[in-house]
């Protein structure tokens, strides 16, 4: 059996035009060996598996040829690799700078390559600072890292850096299909498409993975089989997934997201990749970003065919629930379940029962805004497809508006007619009656309620922010005004008592209701009667508002029980009675020392501190 070599070894840059998705750098090498302007100590610096140690190589090949050497000369002899993962201390560092004093006996110049140079200690960092400022004219620095921050700024300024990128999945996939040629191997373009992706921007990982899947498919390689071998979710699921999504076929959905989990597929890494699907239809929606997506030609089309079959809208609020998903999966108890809600919730969207993610919080609506909102929708005329798509939606607004606008003003009128005809019905009862008895005094003033509650309603359904409406309130409350019935006038003699008994007996009353802070406050004073002047003498200014609040209700009660409407109340703060609390060490201190002096002689006397 041969020995088998690798493709990241086979295949290794021999040349700077060999090396993929680094052509600023490697310009700018070339252009500086022709110019001869190259620096002495340059540090690569970037990703793994871009080409770092490979341009080392190849820059270090160059500077030492010249018209009378062949690019098979390797000049190995003057190029010294140091690994400093195993050789970072100080001896080590020491050791490579006596060899840097003797020159090179072929070639121009001695080149030491130093991988991986952020692993050196601190102490050899620093036996190197002044070798690496002014090395021999015959000696080159070339420091490559994976981690330019762990560096000393030190190092940094005297090396001329240069920061390799990533390779783009295009340069990855074109380099692959290249060696699958050399090697005669057929291979899908989104085979090989998914290997790139896969690599996540190294060529040396796309390299190992391609070996790999070779290995397992043959001479052919399939966008199926790839996808099996590297057990990654491939574009079908995804696109299945929307199809179910786009029907509101929920329980094959669900049904089709436990075969994948069955597959042993993560749930996160499923929704993650659903989303980036969703961006990738969005992509297509527009000509414009169709160059944005990265995927092959055939993948490309079956793209462009279902984001037509999808809204924008429907995109966004899609991408916004599979973020939001993807976002509490870790912290969530029951993942599973909160994939499914959120599949659930994109099905939903496509069923046109949502439009938006605000609306996925279904509330249960009474019936008759339920059947409103039918009959305004049943009578809104259906646009005609001629019509832009602007003008239709401001068409129908102001239609649902204007349906809108005459319910509301047959219900007020319905309510001002009713309040009208009931306060004059009642002022027609009272003007024919003289003498009003205790259950006729109870009737009429829950006729008087009723009206108030009608009115009342009437100008709590106008209330709003427009003029109309506002016009509209001030002429309700002007027709409240004008038929509330008048209060009959009584001047029935009672004394101190009767009243008291009717203050306590409204007391019980607002206890029973269960407002029993407004009780105790009443029950604070006894009322004293001067005329026809109620006085009540109250300890404080808060207990005063809440009785001026509830004033008219007390007032209302008391005249008619004492059957006299010329009562009036009167309600003093005896700001004497506030009760003062110590609240801080000191304060009380000073409490304790006036109740009893003899504290103040015994702190003075064992000279004590507060």
């Amino acid at each position: 059996m041969e020995h088998f070599v690798v493709s990241a070894r086979k295949y290794r840059p021999e040349n700077f035009e060999d090396v993929v998705g680094q052509k600023a750098i490697t310009n700018t090498l070339l252009k500086a060996i022709d110019s001869n302007h190259l620096a002495q100590a340059l540090l690569f610096t970037g990703p793994r598996g871009v080409g770092k140690t490979s341009c080392a190589r190849i820059l270090a090949k160059k500077i030492n040829q010249d018209e009378n050497t062949t690019d098979q000369q390797d000049f190995s002899f003057n190029i010294f690799e140091l690994d400093a993962a195993s050789n970072n201390s100080v001896d080590d560092i020491r050791n490579l700078t006596d060899q840097v004093r003797i020159p090179p006996q072929t070639g121009k110049y001695k080149v030491y390559i130093i991988d991986e140079v952020h692993m050196l200690s601190q102490s050899a960092f620093n036996a190197f600072l002044k070798t690496l400022e002014e090395p021999p004219k015959h000696a080159v620095f070339i420091l490559a890292t994976t981690e330019k921050h762990k560096i000393i700024p030190t190092i940094l300024s005297r090396c001329q850096i240069f920061d390799f990128k990533r390779i783009t999945v295009f340069d990855i996939k074109e380099h692959l299909a290249d060696i699958a040629q050399k090697e005669g191997i057929t291979a899908e373009d989104d085979a090989l498409h998914i290997i790139a992706q896969k690599a996540d921007g190294a060529m040396r990982d796309a390299l190992s993975t391609y070996d790999r899947v070779v290995s397992y498919c043959g001479n052919h390689l399939t966008r199926k089989s790839v996808a099996e071998n590297l057990n990654v979710l491939d574009y079908d699921s995804f696109f299945d997934t929307t199809n179910y999504i786009l029907a509101g076929d929920i329980p094959n959905l669900l049904v089709y997201f436990n075969q994948i989990l069955a597959k042993g597929f993560d749930g996160q890494h499923f929704i993650a990749g659903l989303a980036s699907h969703f961006r990738d239809l969005l992509v297509c929606k527009n000509p414009a970003t169709v160059a944005l997506l990265e995927v092959g030609e055939q993948t490309k089309k079956r793209y462009l065919e279902q984001s037509q079959a999808i809204e924008y809208k429907q995109l966004l609020t899609g991408i916004d629930l599979a973020s939001e998903c993807d976002f509490k999966y870790k912290n969530s108890q029951n993942q599973r379940l909160l994939v499914e809600l959120c599949l659930m919730k994109l099905a939903s969207l496509s069923n046109g029962n949502l439009s938006e993610k605000k609306n996925l919080d279904v509330s249960i609506q009474p019936a008759s805004e339920v059947k409103k909102k039918a009959t305004t929708l049943s009578t809104t005329p259906s646009p005609s497809v001629e019509e832009p798509s602007q003008e239709r939606d401001l068409k129908v607004k102001k239609e649902v508006q204007q349906t809108k606008d005459t319910e509301k003003k047959e219900e007020n009128s319905s309510a001002e007619n009713a309040a009208i005809a009931k306060a004059t019905e009642e002022n027609r009862n009272t003007n024919a009656t003289s003498e009003v008895s205790a259950g006729d005094k109870n009737s009429t003033s829950a006729s008087a309620e009723k009206e108030e509650n009608s009115v009342g309603k009437a100008i709590q359904k106008t209330s709003g922010f427009s003029l109309k409406a506002i016009k509209k309130k001030k002429e309700l409350m002007a027709e409240k005004e004008k038929n509330k019935p008048q209060e009959i006038e009584r001047f029935s003699a009672f004394t101190e008592e009767d009243m008291q008994k009717a203050w306590s007996a409204y007391a019980k009353k607002i206890e029973k209701r269960g407002n029993k802070i407004l009780a105790s406050v009443y029950n604070s004073d006894i009322p004293k009667l001067k005329g026809k002047k109620i006085c009540i003498e109250l300890p404080n200014e808060t207990m005063k508002i809440s009785v001026m609040q509830d004033q008219s209700s007390l007032m209302k009660y008391l005249k008619e029980q004492l059957d006299n409407t010329e009562i009036s109340l009167e309600i003093e703060v005896n700001h004497v009675q506030e009760k003062k609390y110590a609240f801080t060490p000191r304060e009380k201190y000073q409490k304790l020392a006036e109740v009893n002096p003899a504290i103040e002689t015994l702190r003075k006397t064992f000279e004590l501190d507060i």
